[in-house]
């Protein structure tokens, strides 16, 4: 049994036009979840250890203006396009299109003011809550009229997230969510202590912008190989590597399957990621630097966090042999993303 709870939450600025926000509490007898009308952000995530106790698992803010200022997506829906699109250029029926360019040379997550940074319409459900917006044609640089819904939906230890689109031209798309997690209760100081494993035999090696360079790479025999689970901070150290920030190459198909797990042995709390998405963004939190403050006053520090984004492949809108990026009219993007908590 869910219950779905909403209350306001603050008001956007009046630069931002002033609507009001509303954090939507979603509980089961395991899980209970808080996400925002902006950016349909989940603020806050607790799971039971093994001794049955709450924590809350994702790092985020205490109040509205933690959100609207800038900081790493902590919990956001972010689009239209998720991840990194070279020197924020793409073609579509012969016409290039350019990008509003926020990361290094490239378009990072929408751009400007993306998915995360924007109100949307919320409706209740019995056992979630699904939000609804239009992005108008040309919003970001980006085609087409696209209306989008996303859904979260609560279910004893198991919470859903289905992304849904249609649009009036020829755009590329990708959504995800950008929970950053830390098994042990957010504003612990690292996740080194956290086994994972990615159902994955190949993974994209990026260039110094991070931009894929168009090799898909097998895993065997190299520090992404991650099929057998491996503890993170002797796996690091073990392969020299400073973190991952890598699109993993999941089986392609449209149906649910289990893409990765993590393993917290102190406190015996599990995440699954079961998805439809052809790929999943692996991150270590490297740019988290401890400057921001969180939650309760936490600081998020290098390695404190990591990130399991399921998405399309990172600039598939410009590498023909990636994952088709593009939604056409009279075409629907559906995906759904499903996260599983239990103890071990």
């Amino acid at each position: 049994m869910t219950t779905v709870r909403r209350e306001a939450f603050g008001r956007m600025p009046p630069e931002e036009g002033g609507g009001e926000v509303e954090k939507f509490i979603l509980q089961s007898d395991s899980v209970r979840v808080e996400i925002l009308s902006f950016g349909c952000i989940i603020t806050t995530l607790e799971t039971k250890d093994r001794d049955g106790q709450f924590s809350d698992i994702v790092l985020g803010f205490d109040t509205l203006e933690g959100y609207t200022g800038k900081h790493p997506f902590f919990g956001t829906v972010v689009g239209r396009v998720a991840n990194r699109i070279a020197n924020g250029k793409f073609s579509v029926d012969a016409k290039e299109y350019q990008l509003f360019i926020n990361n290094g040379p490239n378009s990072l997550h929408g751009g400007a003011k993306g998915f995360d940074k924007v109100l949307w319409s919320a409706e209740v459900l019995p056992n979630g809550v699904r939000f609804f917006r239009l992005s108008p044609d040309g919003e970001e640089g980006y085609p087409g009229d696209l209306k989008v819904w996303v859904t979260y939906t609560l279910s004893g230890r198991e919470l859903a997230i289905n992304y849904q689109a249609q649009t009036s031209k020829t755009t590329p798309i990708s959504l995800t969510n950008h929970s950053y997690f830390n098994l042990a209760g957010q504003g612990s100081r690292d996740v080194y202590d956290h086994e994972i494993s990615i159902e994955a035999d190949s993974y994209l090696p990026v260039d110094d912008t991070q931009i894929p360079t168009g090799e898909v790479a097998a895993v065997q025999g190299t520090g992404f190989d991650l099929r057998q689970p491996v503890e993170l901070g002797k796996h690091l150290q073990k392969f020299h590597l400073d973190g991952f920030d890598h699109n993993f190459c999941l089986h392609q198909g449209q149906d649910r399957r289990l893409v990765a797990r993590v393993f917290h042995p102190p406190t015996g709390r599990t995440m699954e990621v079961h998805t439809t998405q052809p790929g999943i963004q692996f991150y270590t939190g490297n740019f988290l630097d401890g400057s921001l403050k969180g939650k309760g006053g936490a600081t998020y520090p290098k390695h404190s966090a990591f990130c399991l984004e399921t998405q399309n492949w990172p600039d598939a809108v410009n590498k023909p042999h990636f994952p088709n990026a593009l939604l056409h009219p009279g075409e629907e993007y559906n995906h759904t993303t499903w996260l599983v908590f239990n103890t071990a």
